[in-house]
């Protein structure tokens, strides 16, 4: 019996409802069900962060591996697509794949050693940019998710959110984020995007110092990847070096990569009003110091 982290299961409540529920109910079935098909043994205690569980495992050869089962969802479904593109370039590499359930086999990482865990934040953001130069360096896919579309379904509920916040300097700022995300909408790129590359979604590697775990994939502009290290460990004094820093690296224009990220502010801000959850202030501090930059 695999023991399912209550932490787990109150999650998937939380954010999906009766699926999540029939999710976890099904978990030790499905679990037990993939560990005979691919011929695996557990070799350790389950992980998990949000929506999914992860069970270290040792194949039939001998090798380590993860077993990563989720539930297939919109975000979910582009996962496997995304890591057999980058075929362990900057990425964790994808060994097996189950279409019908979105289950994967994926390389053992070093979980104990985790971006986060750097103490220097400039290298961090730094290790970052090196990794989404990488990843965004390849075309995404037909049928992947687009962030053209992405955009304009914020700009259409803009006006219904801006009603909803009562402060006028918080309301103005969202504003401005979506007249900068006009200015770009029709130019929304196309290179694969992972849209979630913090530093505790990077795992050092006995074969690369650091990958990346766990992409949400978009097609799009790398503009709108750079949030997350803005965010994380968040230092309000860092937010323009952080900017400039992975823009360098990246070799993207900075008004537009700032259009985007500002972007980034915009979908919280719907996410958080759609759940009636007070503006993040120190979210509101990135797009203030962003919108003045004249970089």
């Amino acid at each position: 019996m695999i023991d399912i982290p209550q932490e787990l299961a109150a999650s998937q409540q939380m954010y999906n409802g009766e699926a999540g529920r029939a999710f976890i109910a099904g978990l030790p079935d499905l679990t037990a069900d993939f560990l005979d098909r691919w011929q695996l043994t557990v070799d350790g205690r389950p992980m998990h962060g949000v929506s999914a569980l992860v069970l270290p495992v040792i194949r039939a050869d001998g090798t380590a591996a993860v077993l990563k089962l989720q539930l297939l969802d919109e975000e979910s479904e582009g996962e496997p697509v995304a890591l057999r593109i980058w075929n362990g370039d900057a990425a964790v590499r994808l060994l097996d794949h189950d279409p019908a359930t979105g289950t994967m086999l994926l390389e053992r990482l070093d979980e104990t050693r985790m971006l986060s865990h750097l103490g220097d934040t400039r290298e961090a953001v730094l290790i970052i940019a090196r990794l989404l130069a990488h990843l965004t360096s390849v075309p995404a896919p037909h049928g992947m998710r687009r962030l053209g579309d992405i955009a304009r379904a914020m700009l259409d509920q803009t006006p219904w959110a801006l009603q909803r916040i009562p402060d006028p300097e918080a309301r103005r700022l969202v504003a401005d984020c979506a007249s900068a995300v006009r200015e770009v909408v029709n130019e929304p790129g196309d290179r694969l995007l992972h849209w979630d590359l913090h530093d505790e979604n990077v795992l050092a590697s006995a074969r690369a110092p650091w990958l990346a775990i766990d992409p949400k994939p978009l097609s799009g502009d790398p503009g709108f990847e750079l949030w997350p290290a803005l965010d994380n460990r968040f230092a309000a004094d860092e937010i323009v070096w952080r900017f400039d820093a992975m823009t360098d690296v990246l070799g993207l224009d900075r008004a537009r990569a700032r259009a985007w990220t500002l972007g980034r502010l915009l979908q919280n801000t719907l996410w958080d009003i759609e759940d009636e959850r007070p503006l993040e202030e120190r979210q509101l501090e990135i797009a203030r110091r962003l919108r003045n930059h004249p970089g």
